[in-house]
């Protein structure tokens, strides 16, 4: 079973976070920030991921510490869910419309982590989530994953559509990264 469990405390943030890579797609999810609860949803339904979390933060001061420290305790999660690669199909990719937005994101399971992002969006917030924020929760993520994440907004006009494409161009693409296709490491060097 491929599975994740993260338990993470410090002075900005409580998480508590379970992940499973060979699940239905089922969540229990609480951050205490709608927008982005809704945005980690739609991710483990594309993904068929489970997901249980639970995460208090200083959403007193805003919601940064709170998404960026759920973005590395999910990272650190799949990472270790992930930590046998045998077999795995290390790259996937997916382009994802919602409405009239459109986003890609391509990932490679290789062990060095790297983003490039390439998004904006037009209103500073999304419900109590900043937009900017949907950036800072990919990075958590692809560094402590230790995976290579290119998202690509390609274009779109509303921003609750933008940030929605996104993630699940993102659960779509992991969801093919992840899948045994074989018995080796898909690499020339022999292992990720």
């Amino acid at each position: 079973m491929r599975e994740g469990y993260v338990k993470r405390e410090t002075r900005e943030t409580n998480i508590e976070l379970m992940l499973n890579i060979e699940g239905q797609g089922k969540s229990q999810i609480n951050t205490g920030i709608g927008f982005f609860d809704h945005m980690l949803a739609a991710f483990t339904v594309h993904s068929g991921f489970d997901l249980t979390l639970q995460c208090t933060g200083d959403l007193n001061i805003d919601c940064h510490h709170t998404i960026e420290d759920v973005g590395i305790a999910l990272g650190t999660a799949f990472a270790e869910a992930m930590k046998d690669k045998t077999g795995i199909a290390r790259y996937g990719n997916a382009v994802i419309p919602m409405d009239e937005a459109l986003a890609s994101c391509c990932v490679d399971i290789s062990g060095r982590p790297y983003i490039v992002f390439n998004a904006e969006f037009g209103d500073y917030r999304l419900g109590a989530m900043d937009s900017a924020m949907v950036e800072e929760f990919f990075i958590a993520f692809a560094m402590n994953a230790g995976v290579t994440l290119h998202i690509n907004l390609l274009y779109g006009k509303n921003d609750h559509h933008k940030a929605e494409a996104i993630f699940k161009a993102f659960a779509h693409a992991l969801k093919s990264a992840v899948k045994i296709e074989g018995d080796k490491v898909l690499s020339s060097k022999g292992s990720i």
